[in-house]
């Protein structure tokens, strides 16, 4: 038993002997700092700032460089620093990687930085380097092989110095996505002087560096480049095609070259290119079907390029790719059935396209996804439900599509969403009540759908929710706003336009959030919810098309006065303002809607802040106060269906440079139209008709290039034609009627109107021939384009917006008449076109020209002196609805051709000098006797008189003509308009038949009733 102790004794010694061993030849290996390195590295920290406050320092950011210090009574090891590497053999150091160290200030050019010759690798990315340039003596660092000084805020020339480092494998000197003057630069040496200089190179990253040339074919000859990153260097031209061929080439980054040209080649077989990035280029042309070749490719992002055709199904092969984004781009037709390959992805984006067809329900099996974006494409059909399957999926944006049926309750499972965007598509049913259950929701979009039922009880328990938009559906319920206040961090809730009703009675300020986007237009509200008073982050605020009554509380110009932006009250039942006079505190509002209230008393002033003011058909009274000029950003000014009286404030020829649209019909203004319109003026709309205007019309307007719309009818302006507005190529309605214009209509001196759709001449005097020349040039009158029908205006959201908010649209309006009635366009359809020469001295032959106006849907030529024949030609005009030449001296017969105007639903050739049988057959066996009265020539039906002394009857057509028998495209009639901001009822009367025809005409009375109404109430 002694033998073993002394055996276990003698092994335990042994072992520490060993160990001891070990540990000394360890230590020996061991790098230890030479003295003069340890002393340039520290007197290099002495030299730069540590900021923990830099913008390129991380909350949890630490520097490097703090642990760089001499331990008292030892020789300083700098081997040992962290960020530091030695070479093992010769202890020299060959390596600092001082990246994402909060450094902060600049580098000198005698730093004792340079004087660690030995230096192969040095990494300075994402500090903070005070945009001072990169020192020349980089450059005696020979040894160098790798180079990083990226995201670091360095500016000025790239030294030339950098181009001896001929050791180079990698330099990457990229920073944020910025080309200006704090970047850096590579011109002068350039792209090509680099290149040439450093042919060794593996890693090349310039991202955002200012190149500003086309890319050498040079590149092509770095057969050892394996990572090229030239993303936002403003470089244009041709991109060589041969840089593809690399036989090494994995990354290749070129995006945001706005001006770069180029297409994709065929690629060949064994590319190692795993990333492909390419987007806002000029690269061209389809996607070629070798893109499967790409055997090894992760990253396929090609987002807005000009790249065409349909994706290829070889597209399928990329088994391995991760990232896929065609967004942005022309591609139409369907995906391909091998999309359901890529099986690997975690982010695909596929928006803005022309793709079309159904959402693959094979999308499912992308178990790997996390950002889901097909939305702005006109996919169609149901939302699959094994969409349910992607459990890592925390982006799912199908918004902006033509989806129908339900909502998925597999959506449910996907427990790591954050981002729901159904919006703007066509889905129906309820909202399944699985969505409320996913706790890390944060925004859930699902407007303008037909969604319908209630909205589920449990959606307070989203305690993540930040904004929540159901916005345009079919919801219905009555709720207590209170209900989502328990959602503490909602900022933006939108429920306007629904059918829900909502209560505020039981709201404490205590567990009210602050929003700063509220939506509640047309939820039956009948008082501006008193809750809003303590909150002070409002930015955008609609309560428009309530049932809210009496006065503005004065509590309410209080609401957020450093914060609103949009303040809705419009269509309500306002009667005024508590507080008189009225003084609007909102310091930054942009737009203020008080249209169609009850409004009474004088115009109120908005804040200086003011871009758009719109407070139409209401009872406001007096003259326009002076200190309204004082809205120096003023972009859009309704002041329309008032009774406000005094002259034309002159001044608003001061706002040429902001104002774009200026409605002020329907008051009692009177005076002269403001003259002083100027260079660069924007104005794009105005209409003053329905007033008291005298004089001419300022010749500045000339000035005003942008003008879609001038309407100056109903006034008392005596002036010649202004045929120097032909010189406003984007004029498209030009209205004049019932004023006290004259003369004759002489040939065009400018470019005569050339993009003219809508005039109006009527009830004026003047005189002469119609101006045929004038015929020559509109030829946008001359083409049916029913193709895609928009109304004219403008967008109603400003240049800088805030997300999730609804700012509708501003739409032209007009008046028009016909048979009679004034028509009151409230949204004009940009096919829609016109010519009203009625009541005036017009004199000579129609000409037969008018006869190539296809596109025309209403003629008026009725009550001047024109005679001769009517011309056959006007059978031409497919699209021509509404046609009145009577109460003038036409002779001869109706053209028997005129039957081919099918669309004809108002027709009146009443006191004339016409003769011989009337046209049979389509629309004229609609027509009753009062269209051809005192003509005592004219014979046949629907007149009595027969025609007994002519030899044959005009031919007779069948009704029952098909669409495509005459040719025309057009599939809507009588178009009668009647909107809210932002939307809009269109109502189609077709004339076929006595029927339809007697509807029409009671439908005209009635609105003209309703128009006349309206007048008198203003």
């Amino acid at each position: 038993m002694d033998s073993c102790f002394y055996v276990s004794l003698f092994s335990i010694l042994l072992f520490c002997h060993v160990a001891a061993l070990f540990t000394y030849s360890v230590s020996s290996m061991k790098p230890s700092c030479h003295d003069y390195e340890s002393s340039a590295l520290l007197q290099f920290k002495d030299s730069i700032i540590v900021d923990y406050r830099s913008f390129n320092c991380y909350i949890s950011a630490h520097s490097k460089i703090e642990s760089w210090k001499l331990v008292p009574g030892q020789r300083g090891d700098c081997c040992s620093w962290e960020g530091v590497e030695c070479d093992v053999e010769s202890s020299h150091v060959i390596g600092i990687d001082l990246s994402s160290s909060c450094l902060t200030g600049s580098i000198n050019s005698n730093s004792t930085l340079f004087h660690l010759v030995h230096l192969q690798s040095l990494n300075l990315a994402y500090n903070n380097f005070s945009y001072s340039q990169i020192p020349s003596q980089v450059g005696l660092l020979s040894s160098l092989t790798r180079l990083n000084l990226s995201f670091s805020s360095f500016s000025g020339q790239i030294p030339r110095q950098i181009f001896n480092l001929s050791s180079l494998i990698s330099l990457d000197l990229s920073d944020y996505d910025y080309v200006g003057s704090h970047g850096l630069k590579l011109q002068k040496p350039g792209l090509k002087d680099l290149v040439q200089r450093l042919p060794n190179l593996k890693e090349l990253h310039l991202s955002a560096v200012n190149i500003s040339s086309g890319v050498p074919v040079l590149l092509s000859n770095v057969s050892s480049l394996e990572s090229l990153r030239l993303d936002s260097c403003g470089l244009h031209g041709k991109f060589p095609m041969s840089i593809f061929q690399l036989p090494n080439i994995k990354m290749l980054d070129l995006s945001f070259n706005v001006l770069l040209e180029g297409y994709l080649p065929n690629f060949q077989s064994g590319s190692p290119l795993k990333s492909l990035r390419l987007s806002s280029t000029k690269f061209v042309g389809e996607l070629p079907s070798s893109i499967g070749n790409l055997a090894y490719l992760e990253e396929l992002v090609i987002s807005r390029c000009n790249f065409t055709g349909e994706l290829p199904s070889s597209i399928g092969k990329l088994v391995h790719l991760k990232e896929l984004d065609i967004s942005y781009c022309n591609f139409r037709g369907q995906l391909p059935t091998s999309f359901g390959k890529l099986v690997h992805l975690e982010q695909l984006h596929i928006s803005y396209c022309k793709l079309t067809g159904k959402l693959h329900s094979s999308i499912g099996n992308f178990v790997h996804l996390k950002e889901l974006e097909i939305s702005y494409c006109n996919f169609l059909g149901q939302i699959p439900s094994s969409f349910g399957n992607l459990t890592k999926l925390s982006v799912i944006d199908l918004g902006h599509n033509q989806l129908t049926g339900p909502i998925p309750s597999s959506l449910g499972n996907l427990t790591q969403l954050e981002y729901i965007n159904l919006r703007t598509n066509q889905l129906s049913g309820q909202i399944p009540f699985q969505i409320f259950n996913l706790k890390s929701l944060s925004l859930l979009l699902l407007s303008s759908n037909e969604l319908h039922g209630s909205i589920p009880s449990n959606f307070s328990q989203l305690n993540n929710l930040q904004v929540l938009d159901l916005c345009s559906n079919k919801l219905v319920g009555s709720m207590e706003l209170i209900a989502f206040f328990q959602l503490k961090n909602l900022w933006t809730l939108t429920l306007s336009f629904n059918n829900l009703s909502l209560f505020t009675k039981g709201s404490t300020n205590s567990t009210i959030p602050n929003f700063s986007v509220l939506g509640l237009a047309a939820c039956n509200l009948s008082e501006i919810p008193s809750f809003l008073q303590n909150q002070s982050q409002l930015l955008f605020l609609d309560l428009s098309s309530n049932n809210v009554q009496g006065r503005i509380p004065s509590w309410m110009y209080n609401v957020s006065t450093n914060t609103l932006d949009y303040l809705n009250l419009s269509n309500n039942l306002l009667t005024g303002f508590q507080q008189d006079p009225v003084v609007f505190q909102w310091a930054q509002i942009r737009t203020l809607d008080l249209r169609s209230n009850l409004l009474q008393g004088s115009l109120p002033l908005p804040p200086s802040s003011t871009t758009s003011y719109l407070i139409s058909h209401n009872r406001l009274v007096g003259e326009v106060s002076p200190l309204l000029c004082n809205l120096s950003a003023l972009e859009t000014l309704d002041l329309s269906f008032n009774n406000l009286s005094g002259e034309l404030p002159h001044y608003f020829g001061n706002f040429s440079d902001s104002l774009s649209l200026l409605d002020l019909r329907r008051n009692n203004f009177n005076g002269s139209i403001p003259s002083t319109w100027s260079d660069g003026c924007k104005l794009r709309m105005i209409s003053i008709s329905y007033n008291q205007l005298q004089g001419q019309v300022p010749r500045s307007f000339v000035k005003c290039s942008s003008l879609e719309l001038v309407d100056f009818g109903n006034n008392h302006i005596t002036d010649s034609f202004p045929s120097w507005l032909g010189d406003l190529a984007e004029l498209r309605i030009l209205i004049l009627r019932s004023n006290k214009f004259y003369g004759v209509i002489e040939k065009p001196q400018t470019m005569g109107f050339p993009n003219l759709r809508i005039i109006d001449l009527s009830h004026n005097g003047f005189s002469g021939k119609l101006p045929s020349l004038y015929f020559e040039i509109w030829n946008t009158m001359k083409t049916v384009n029913s193709n895609h029908m928009e109304y004219m205006g403008r967008s109603a959201r400003p240049s800088k917006y805030y997300v999730f908010t609804h700012y509708g649209h501003y739409d032209y309006s007009m008046a028009i008449y016909n048979k009679g009635l004034e028509l009151e366009y409230a949204k004009i359809p940009d096919i829609f076109t016109a010519i009203e020469f009625s009541y005036n001295k017009f004199e000579g032959e129609i000409p037969d020209i008018i006869g190539k106006f296809e596109g025309l849907y209403l003629l008026n030529l009725s009550n001047n002196f024109l005679i001769g024949h009517i011309p056959s030609t006007l059978a031409n005009l497919k699209a021509l609805e509404c046609l009145d030449l009577s109460q003038n001296k036409l002779s001869g017969q109706l053209p028997p051709e005129l039957t081919y105007l099918t669309y004809l639903s108002s027709f009146n050739v009443s006191y004339n000098q016409l003769e011989g049988p009337i046209p049979r057959g389509k629309q004229f066996d609609t027509f009753d006797s009062n269209q051809y009265e005192g003509n005592k020539g004219l014979c046949g039906a629907p007149l009595k008189k027969k025609c007994e002394n002519f030899e044959s009857s005009p031919p007779h057509f069948s009704t029952c003509a098909r669409d495509e028998d005459t040719g025309s495209l057009f599939k809507f009639n009588w178009l009668i308009v009647s909107m809210g901001y932002g939307s809009g009822l269109i109502i189609g009367v077709v004339a076929g038949n006595e029927v339809t025809r007697r509807k029409h005409d009671l439908f005209m009375k009635i609105l003209g009733r309703k128009q006349q109404r309206r007048r008198n109430r203003n």
